[in-house]
Order: C-alpha cells, then sequence, then structure tokens
C-alpha cells in the first residue's frame, strides 16, 4: 500500500471512531435531557412543591415585614448607602432576617425534593424499568440531581425578585448596581449550598432502599452540623486552649481559631458566613483579629471584589463538598445491582 493511500486509510478510520464517540456522547445527552425534563415536570407537578414553595413564600413576605421597619431607620439615620441589602439581612423583634428563614429552609427544601429520587424508584420498582430504556445508567442519577438543582434555582431566583419587588414597592428605594450584583451572588451562592444537601440526599436515597431511612439520615445530619456541630466545637476548643480566668491572650486567640477552623467543616457555617459577608460589606474580616491587624484600618465598605475573595474560601469549600457527596452517589449507584422485581 502506498504511503498516501495508508494515510488516508489512517485518517478515515480515525474520523470514524471520533464519529461514533461524538455519536455515543449525543446519545447520553438526550437521554440525560429527556430524564431531567421528566423530573423537572414530576416535582413541579408534585404537591410536595406547592407545600414548599407556599411555605417558603410565607416566610420571605414575613421577612419583608419585619425588615421594612429596619430600611425605614435606616433610611432617615442615613447610615449605609447599601439600604436594600437591609431587606434580606434586617429582621424584627420576633421574625429574624430573610437569610435566616433560607439557611434553615434550604437543607429542608432540598432533602425534601431528593430523598426518594432513587429508593423511590425501587420502592415503586420502576427503577429497572427506567433502565431497560435506551439510555446510559448515569445519565438516572445525572438527570435527577440536574432537575433538583433547576428547581431550587428557579425556586430561589423567584423568591429574590419577590422579596426585591415587594421591599421597592414598600420602600421606594432603588437597588444600585453593586447591591443587585450582591443580592445575584447570594442567590447563586444559596443554590450551590442547596445543591450540596441535595447531592447529600441522593447519596442516603442510593444507600438506603426505604425512603424514610433515608430521609431520617438527612434529617439527621442536617440536625448535627445546625444545632450540635457548635457545641461540639466549643468542647473540642475548650479541652484544647482551655479558657480560664487566668488564660493569656494567645490562648484565648487560639481557642478562636480553633472554633474557627473547626466551624468551617460545617456547611452550615460556611454558608452563614459568607452570606454575611456578601450582603453585609461593611464586614472586612471573617475570623478572631488582633489589635495589631487592625491598627491604621480605614473605616467603610468592601468593595464587592474584595467581598467575593474574602468568601472565595467558603464557596471552594461548598463546590468541594457538593461535588464529593455526588461523587459517592454516582460511584456506589453505578456499582449497584439492579434487578427486575
Amino acid at each position: 500500500m502506498l504511503p498516501k493511500q495508508r494515510i488516508l486509510t489512517e485518517a478515515k478510520s480515525k474520523l470514524k471512531s471520533v464519529r461514533h464517540k461524538l455519536t455515543d456522547l449525543a446519545e447520553q445527552n438526550t437521554g440525560l435531557l429527556v430524564l431531567c425534563r421528566k423530573e423537572l415536570a414530576d416535582h413541579l407537578n408534585s404537591k410536595r412543591f406547592v407545600i414548599i414553595v407556599i411555605l417558603v413564600a410565607l416566610t420571605g413576605l414575613a421577612s419583608i415585614y419585619a425588615a421594612a421597619n429596619g430600611i425605614r431607620a435606616a433610611t432617615q439615620d442615613q447610615k449605609t448607602d447599601f439600604v436594600f441589602l437591609y431587606l434580606f439581612t434586617a429582621g424584627g423583634k420576633s421574625v429574624p432576617p430573610f437569610i435566616s428563614f433560607i439557611a434553615l429552609l434550604g437543607p429542608l427544601v432540598s432533602l425534601a425534593l431528593s430523598f426518594d429520587a432513587i429508593c423511590g424508584e425501587r420502592s415503586r420498582r420502576t427503577l429497572s424499568k427506567l433502565l431497560a430504556q435506551p439510555i446510559y445508567r448515569d445519565a438516572v442519577i445525572n438527570g435527577k440531581f440536574l432537575a433538583v438543582v433547576i428547581v431550587s434555582a428557579l425556586m430561589l431566583v423567584s423568591l429574590g425578585a419577590l422579596v426585591g419587588g415587594l421591599g421597592l414597592l414598600l420602600t421606594g428605594i432603588p437597588p444600585s448596581a453593586e447591591e443587585l450584583v450582591r443580592i445575584l451572588a447570594f442567590l447563586f451562592l444559596t443554590t450551590v449550598y442547596m445543591a450540596l444537601w441535595s447531592a447529600l440526599a441522593i447519596f442516603f436515597s442510593v444507600c438506603f432502599r426505604q425512603a424514610a431511612t433515608s430521609a431520617l439520615a438527612g434529617m439527621a445530619v442536617w440536625l448535627f452540623f445546625s444545632v450540635f456541630a457548635q457545641l461540639l466545637v466549643g468542647l473540642v476548643a475548650d479541652a484544647i486552649f482551655p479558657l480560664t480566668d487566668q488564660a493569656a491572650a494567645q490562648i484565648v486567640f487560639r481557642n478562636q481559631q480553633l472554633r474557627q477552623f473547626l466551624g468551617w467543616l460545617s456547611p452550615t457555617t460556611l454558608y452563614s458566613e459568607a452570606v454575611i459577608a456578601i450582603l453585609n460589606p461593611s464586614i472586612r474580616i471573617l475570623g478572631p483579629v488582633m489589635m495589631e491587624q487592625i491598627e491604621g484600618a480605614i473605616a467603610g465598605p468592601l468593595p464587592l471584589g474584595q467581598s467575593l475573595l474574602l468568601i472565595w474560601p467558603h464557596f471552594t469549600g461548598l463546590i468541594a463538598g457538593a461535588l464529593l457527596c455526588f461523587a459517592g452517589s454516582y460511584v456506589l449507584f453505578m456499582r449497584q445491582e439492579i434487578r427486575a422485581d
């Protein structure tokens, strides 16, 4: 065979292999999109989603009512240039701020949408029928996770628009460009936070065959990080660096540093600190500081870019947690044996 013919033959074989790979990728993406649309329709048409939307909307309205007085007071005193952000950070005497509601309800919404993603299919005996269709197995778990993330993002954007619109009607103060970017960053960060809990719920849904067991496992993890994690962090920090009446300032500082480091292992702490820093430009640092570090510092709000750099480790931690939980559920699901009942 001549060299030119050999080159042409090799080029044709390579093009044919690339064409087959592209065809397989297109078929895989088609199955993923079909399953994602099916899961989206199931979520949006379910009674569970309607109950969740009503609950979250009521909390949003309550937070707006509580923040209205705070915005008026801030406008009269003229103490801040970011008055519109008070809609999300200010609260009343009996009503917490909007960010506290989201930090509490966000994981519950994600767990409620995802706790029976796989085990629900098993209990209904539809998982084997679903995998019998001409779609890849990984498209099943990818489509379910993607659908939950899309539903969470739609709900958060709608709720943020509702809070902002009603706040604008109540106060008559439009947001500035920087405030709008900060609110969008807050919504995106909250979507990542909810995606982490959705990935964890899907992991438990793959591990357990019963939906009740999966839901209880997710609730147990949420309760641990929301309530007991801070107590455990305090006990560990006080045991290593005990705070006594004769404790030196260095011991106190080390105690607070250890509390902060251990607290960063909790996604709830990461999210809370990041949200406070992005919605409150007056916060310039997170964690304990020495008096020598604040000498000569100029008081004033932190620019948007610096606020984003301040929360970048927290955002990276939430992304890593979501990817780790989803990777665990992905590997476990791909290795499980699915039998037709």
